[in-house]
């Protein structure tokens, strides 16, 4: 049986692809940006894109490209969901939360 948390992996772009593109270990930052940027152009076309990205933020993965970003744009978004969050909480309860 295979789940959701699998499914996704057997149908990446990146399936193909040769695996130091998302896990750059090449030295240089112009060497590993070129390999960055190869790797989210897979990810771009990607029909399970999203699915790979959730399962990045939600194991905390902090390296390669996952889902089309970098471990600093996941490290950013985690960040911001957090203030997001804690913003919520200090909110007083009779405060209501506008739908935009």
């Amino acid at each position: 049986m295979t789940t959701y948390a699998t499914d996704w992996r057997a149908a990446g772009a990146c399936r193909s692809a040769d695996p130091e593109l998302f896990f750059p270990i090449a030295t240089g930052v112009a060497v590993t940006a070129t390999q960055v940027m190869k790797a989210q152009r897979i990810c771009a076309g990607c029909g399970v894109r999203q699915q790979c990205l959730d399962f990045a933020m939600q194991n905390g993965e902090v390296h390669g490209v996952w889902g089309g970003t970098t471990p600093e744009e996941r490290v950013r978004a985690r960040r911001a969901l957090a203030r997001r969050t804690r913003r919520a909480q200090r909110r007083a309860p009779w405060q209501e939360v506008r739908a935009s």
